[in-house]
């Protein structure tokens, strides 16, 4: 699953550059023929504005969130975008600056008030972002753009009109980018909170308004909670990784106020302080206090997670080490020569495709022995004499500087289940350049890729008429800078990822990060 492409000539800048919303969908040129049952909408999120009048943004996730959709009907295809209305974004635009403090972008107070009122705006307490720029999914029967802070934002899929924007029921100081099923994950000054969304109420009222705590991890710091960006669900667990990257919370709320840092600005993190994983059932939402613990790593993304003979399996896109990915995603170390930008990926945390496995009666060994006994992996778990559960995992794919990220899997026939096949886009020195398949079974790999070309996320979609678990396929929005028409959807057979049919439009598109088929 190398890459087989460098990019000396730069291309992947053009991905993180700004481009203008549509006001009407523009129709797209296929060649090859678009499967039958593609009749939905593909729903893209990222950033679409890089700057505000002279000022720049400076992280990846700092741009202004901009939602994407292909439309299938009859073989027909159309492209269209418009930019979330955000209170971030259209304060920023009516004011002609960063009004809003973002990942990596302080945002100061106007130059034209006078002294009284920047002091005041100082200590007036922290304005968290509302830009929703990471991915959208269902809540009942409305649909949301969200991002990592306590703020989504309502949105209409069919005209990509901003509806309302919303505040978490908790009181929460963060929350995950991803969802399981009906649950998300919350972060508080203590805890992670697991919530659970009801189902459309026959009353109409909103599902979010009646949410509920499933269950409460532990934080193992008092005001430091660790980052989180996603988590595990089993049919019967919730699987939750505590990553040495912490927020620290006081920093958050007080420095920020007084000397105008930045969300990045509060993180911090220590090896030594390794990686918890936390498991809890989930009738009744109970948390299980076994001390399952790891060596240091980064995460993002969980592959899948699975129940099998006393044990849970955890499949993980994971980072080597101690240190905070993000600290590499400035956009200036993006936006660097090919030879540059594989110079700051040397010493970034380096990718590994994982596996753990955590025994649900670990106390039925004694101490030192090997409680993992699955015939098909040599991921390990060891009770140390502390009480603590050691893991080691096996390693399902790993290349010096090669990413196997934003992965996927036929989430209808195997989420929460034992599976074979995950997908995802491949990243070469951080740049996104192909896309992957990988059999955690027998670690064989398959690749899709295209010089000069800068895929996104892969979505699959299941055949309605399938019977194999790869029975379907991708979709993905391709950005080729250097072609007649550089934005297309990529629709590739999930067996081989051979391709079926491509969409191309004559417009220009940034990057994607996650999104969804809505049928």
């Amino acid at each position: 699953m190398v890459s087989r492409f460098e990019h000396p000539a730069g291309g992947y800048k053009k991905i993180f550059e700004t481009v203008e919303e549509l006001n009407e969908p523009l129709p797209a040129t296929v060649t090859g023929r678009i499967p039958s049952f593609i009749k939905g909408s593909l729903l893209r999120l990222g950033p679409g504005l890089f700057e505000v009048g002279s000022e720049p943004f400076y992280h990846l996730f700092d741009g202004q969130a901009l939602m994407h959709k292909f439309d299938f009907s009859n073989g027909q295809v159309t492209y269209f975008r418009k930019f979330v209305k955000t209170d971030a974004y259209v304060r920023a635009m009516t004011e002609k600056r960063v009004v809003i403090t973002e990942f990596g972008t302080c945002a100061y107070p106007d130059p034209c008030k006078n002294i009284f009122s920047r002091f005041f705006t100082y200590f007036k307490g922290v304005e968290v972002t509302d830009n929703c720029l990471v991915n959208v999914y269902p809540i009942g029967e409305d649909f949301y753009a969200v991002t990592e802070t306590n703020f989504i934002t309502k949105v209409n899929v069919e005209t990509l009109e901003t509806l309302k924007k919303v505040r978490q029921r908790l009181t929460v100081n963060g929350s995950s980018a991803h969802r399981e099923g009906r649950h998300v994950l919350l972060q508080s000054r203590k805890l992670m909170c697991l919530v659970k969304w009801q189902h459309t109420l026959p009353d109409k009222s909103d599902p979010i308004e009646k949410s509920k705590v499933v269950v409460q991890f532990p934080s193992a710091e008092r005001f430091k909670p660790s980052y989180v960006h996603s988590f595990g669900m089993t049919e019967n667990y919730f699987v939750f990784v505590e990553t040495p990257v912490k927020i620290h919370l006081l920093k958050f709320l007080s420095a920020w106020s007084i000397r105008g840092s930045n969300y990045m600005d509060c993180f911090e993190s220590d090896e030594e302080k390794g990686t918890w994983i936390h498991i809890a059932r989930k009738h009744p939402g109970e948390y299980i206090d076994y001390k399952f613990r790891t060596a240091a790593m980064g995460l993002f993304h969980h592959i899948n997670c699975y129940e099998d003979s006393g044990f849970i399996v955890v499949d993980l896109c994971a980072w080597k080490g101690f240190e905070f990915v993000y600290n590499y995603l400035w956009l200036a170390n993006l936006r660097a020569n090919w030879d540059e930008v594989k110079r700051n990926a040397m010493i970034a945390p380096q990718p590994e495709v994982r596996r753990y496995v955590l025994p649900l009666d670990p106390y039925r060994e004694e101490q030192g022995k090997n409680l993992v006994c699955l015939p098909y992996t040599t991921a390990t778990a060891t009770m140390r004499a502390d009480g603590t559960i050691w893991l080691e995992p096996e390693v399902l794919f790993s290349g010096p500087r090669q990413a196997f990220e934003f992965p996927q899997i036929n989430y209808k026939m195997n989420n929460g289940k034992n599976y074979t096949y995950a997908y995802a886009l491949g990243l070469n020195h951080f740049i996104p350049d192909r896309i992957c398949k990988l059999n955690v079974k027998t670690k064989e790999t398959w690749v899709w890729q295209e010089p000069d070309s800068y895929p996104s996320e892969p979505l699959f979609v299941q055949n309605p008429d399938g019977v194999d678990e790869d029975d379907g396929v991708l979709m993905t929005i391709v950005v080729s800078p250097g072609a007649q028409r550089p934005t297309f959807c990529l629709i590739l057979n999930a067996k081989d990822l051979s391709e079926i049919a491509r969409a191309e439009v004559d417009i220009m598109s940034p990057v994607t990060f996650h999104g969804m088929y809505k049928p």
